[in-house]
């Protein structure tokens, strides 16, 4: 299968350069490889300039093209009409030499795959467990692994308030487990929703349906958005023999303000794109956990050991956009 991978940056050169060289290590090399970049300085371009690699294209974008989905979709228009499969992958990640090659592995085991996920292997410890291991509520399990539960998570399992669904399916009142509830087996597994950032998607699903430019500038959970259209035309997969490391580079991010309002306000919006007609039930819960997590925050503000101010402005940017949904709901877009 050819492939291309697309590498939408902001002003991260060093993370760039990085992030190639590790592309240079693979088995499997791109057939084109495209850096859609949003920066407002010269910087990446320069140092690309200096560090060659093969089949790389360069584009730097000007502000109608610029922020995640913008830059995504400004790339898919670019892409060589002959490729198969296009990848995507944040400019802060790094990859293990197999990654592509496990990757576009998926599609010939799973032909009905439209998209295949990779899997971040750095940022949870897992521990081998038996089957029949009985979790303590501070733990996850799942698939024979266990791992540390989070604290806000260990709190809506009192209040009965998390899913039972596997990782990566939502639930009805969305607010499920993310695709890093997976756990390191090497196994592939069917899910409704990709990480943006470590993804892939056969090339024809773009004629299908576009990155929503609802979500401007840091985009938090447009990938969220797309998968759960894309779920009415086939399947999605994650393969978590397909490796790499997420390094989160603190350039290019919002600020905690901004970023609690994101989380309320476009959390809402995949909610309604995924269950657009919610039972009461649903509804309450949606809403039980939203102000419990911003509650969590508001506290991490007064008893947390670090970054106060930046939990206090969080939960207030939390707390502003859910009354705000009161008042002004985002307009769901059809694309």
């Amino acid at each position: 299968m050819r492939f291309t991978l697309i590498i939408c940056t902001y002003m991260r050169p060093n993370q760039v350069l990085s992030l190639l060289e590790s592309v240079r290590a693979q088995t499997l090399y791109p057939d084109e490889i495209i850096i859609v970049d949003g920066s407002r300085d010269s910087l990446t371009k320069e140092i690309l300039q200096r560090n060659l690699f093969d089949n790389l294209k360069y584009h730097q974008v000007s502000d109608k093209d610029r922020g995640l989905t913008r830059q995504r979709n400004f790339g898919i228009v670019h892409t060589d009409v002959n490729s198969d499969v296009i990848c995507f992958l944040d400019d802060d990640t790094l990859l293990e030499p197999d990654y592509f090659k496990e990757l576009l592995r998926t599609y010939e085991v799973f032909p009905d795959a439209l998209a295949v996920g990779g899997y971040i292997s750095n940022e949870i410890k897992w521990e081998k467990v038996s089957r029949d291991y009985k979790p303590q509520i501070s733990e996850f399990v799942y698939d024979g692994w266990k791992r540390k539960d989070a604290s806000r998570f260990i709190t809506r399992k009192k209040l009965g308030l998390v899913s039972d669904l596997q990782p990566a399916v939502a639930p009805d009142f969305s607010n499920g487990r993310s695709v890093s509830f997976l756990p390191p087996s090497g196994k592939i597994y069917k899910v409704e929703q990709l990480m943006g950032g470590v993804s892939s998607f056969r090339k024809s699903v773009f004629d299908l349906q576009k990155f929503s430019t609802y979500f401007e500038g840091y985009g938090l959970y447009e990938d969220a958005d797309f998968c759960y259209r894309l779920l009415k035309h086939g399947n999605l997969y994650v393969n978590t023999a397909a490796k790499l490391e997420h390094h989160h580079a603190p350039g290019g991010r919002p600020n905690q303000y901004s970023y609690g309002r994101m989380v309320v306000r476009n959390g809402w919006y995949v909610w309604r794109v995924r269950t657009p007609r919610p039972s009461a039930k649903a509804r309450l819960k949606w809403h039980a956990v939203v102000l419990l997590l911003a509650a969590i925050r508001f506290t991490n503000a007064i008893f947390g050991k670090r970054d106060k101010m930046k939990a206090l402005t969080e939960s207030a940017g939390r707390f502003a956009a859910y009354f705000e949904l009161f008042f002004s709901k985002p307009k769901l877009r059809d694309q």
